[in-house]
Formats: structure tokens, sequence, C-alpha cells
């Protein structure tokens, strides 16, 4: 049984999955399976993949969700790794991540440099750390970047089966909808100090183009992940005041992003559904930002998050 399921699902890459693929197989540890599921492309990236001792899983085309939930049946290593294909790793993150499961951790996280179209890179040297329990873990991670993005983490198979995680099938923002409870639920959670993912943010894609259109799509199913993660983590015992300030501040963040009227809609809606509420007030500065945030989610955009 391999040590870690590889899942890089596949759809119109073939300028990005081969240095995908190839950084994953110029690993120095070699105990891994890539599980590649073909969401349905349209172009020649499959006959790039069948190029590599790969496990290929052929679907029609149902968004990331679903192939990466595909991938996870599909599994046997102890851990989860989601990589997305055009994204691609250092040589020895493996390596370095094999360092940190000797404490037995249900997940561990990834340092992240970020790359764009004409080789600019921003590293994020976040501090490491080791053995936190999830809330502990929550409420540090919650001031790094790329907070909720599934590829930010190495996560143990059993403990993600056993809580039953999955991704919500056909929403866009589908990392935020779970992430953050694979995150907190955790027994234990390391951060490891190598920076070894590279993830390259293309210009065209889903999340950065102009179309008005999938904005609108994009607000409505944050809004769905926020109520989903709400009713969750109510479930629990946890001590949940981070995680429901978090999940608020990055829904009102996120509408900021419409016109009027629709903005003024979700803002009536976020006062309905008693968003506001969460956002944690326990200082001066955060009583200040709270006030301004209900008042103008775009001015306090500007002001600044934190």
């Amino acid at each position: 049984m391999p040590k870690y399921s590889i899942i890089i699902p596949v759809y119109n890459v073939e300028k990005y999955i081969k240095k995908c693929l190839d950084s994953v197989f110029s690993q120095t540890d070699k105990d891994f399976e890539v599980i590649v599921v073909n969401d349905g492309t349209k172009d020649n990236s499959m006959d790039i993949v069948k190029k590599y001792d790969v496990k290929i899983i052929n679907q029609k085309n149902q968004g990331l969700s679903a192939a990466r939930n595909r991938g996870v049946k599909e599994a046997v290593g102890d851990y989860l790794i989601f990589l997305d294909s055009d994204d691609y790793w250092e040589k020895n993150i493996l390596k370095e991540l094999s360092k940190s499961l000797k404490n037995n951790p249900d997940l561990v996280r990834f340092q992240i440099k970020q790359v764009d179209e004409n080789d600019n890179s921003t590293c994020y040297n976040e501090e490491g750390f080791k053995g936190f329990s999830g809330e502990e873990a929550f409420n540090k991670i919650v001031k790094y970047h790329f907070v909720e993005n599934a590829w930010a983490y190495c996560i143990k198979r059993k403990y993600w089966l056993e809580n039953k995680f999955q991704f919500a099938k056909g929403k866009i923002h589908e990392d935020f909808g779970i992430i953050p409870l694979v995150i907190i639920k955790a027994t234990k959670v390391n951060s490891i100090e190598y920076v070894g993912y590279n993830y390259f943010q293309r210009s065209n894609s889903i999340m950065n183009n102009g179309d008005y259109e999938k904005t609108k799509r994009k607000v409505e199913d944050f809004y769905q992940h926020y109520l989903y993660l709400r009713d969750e983590i109510n479930k629990t015992n946890l001590n949940k005041q981070v995680f429901m300030s978090f999940i608020a501040n990055s829904l009102i963040i996120k509408i900021t992003e419409l016109n009027n009227p629709l903005y003024k809609e979700y803002k009536a809606r976020l006062k309905r559904d008693g968003v506001f509420n969460d956002i944690l007030d326990d200082t001066i500065t955060r009583k200040l930002k709270k006030l301004v945030m209900k008042v103008s989610p775009k001015l306090f955009k500007k002001v600044g998050r934190r």
C-alpha cells in the first residue's frame, strides 16, 4: 500500500500537465500512487498523461469536485494529496512531508509559492508548527494565505473517510465548502517549513475571468458553502468563534464583487441571516472594523480585512 495517493483532476490542461506530472515523478520519495481523473477533457491532455505510470479514471465532465471525490474513492494510500493539474512541486516535498508524519497527524499543511505566467513569484514563508489540535491549527492558519485550498494540505485518508468529507458537486469555491471543517475537526495538525508547492495563477482561470454571470454564480455558491459550514460546525462542541468569524468575513468580502442592485440584495440577506453577528468584536479595533463592515462591506474591503 503506498503512503500517498496523489489525486490530479484533468480538464483541458495540455499546456501544463507535463510539468505537473514531471514534478511528481521526480520526487526523491517514491512511495506514492498517482490517480488522474479525466474529467471529460477536450484537448490532448490525456495523450500526455498516458506516457506516465498513473491510474487513469475517465468520466464525463462533472467539474472539479466530482473528479476529486472520484479520486478519493479509488485511492488506497495512507494519505491524500490533491494536486491541481496546472501546479507543480519542488522535488523534495514528499521527503519533507514524510518527516512530518512521524507523530501521526490527520493533516499537514504545505508552504506555498505563487507563480504567474510571466514567472513572477511570491513566496509565503509562514511559520511551521507541529502537533496542534484542529482548533489551534485553524486559529493559526487563518492568518496565512490560501487558508481553504485543498491542494495546500496532505490529509490522512482514514480521517477523511471517517468524517465522510466530500467536495460539493457542481459548485464553485468547492474548497471553501469543506477544507475549513477538515482543519478544525482534526485531532493533530502539522505544518512543514519547506516551500514545496508551486501554485500557478492562470489569468484565464474560472476564478479570474471577467464574466459577471460567473461572478454571480460564485457569490451564490459561496453563500451556500457558508450556510453548510455554519450548520456543520454548530453540530460540534468545538470552540467555533474564530471559525465562524473567518467564514462570515470571507462571505462578506465575497459579495463586494457584485454590482448594485444585486450587491444591496445580498447585503440585506447577510443581515437577515445574522452573518454580521458572527464577526469577532473582542477588541476595540475589531469592534470598529465590524461596524464599518456592517455599514459598507465595500469600504471595509478597501480599509483592510484584518
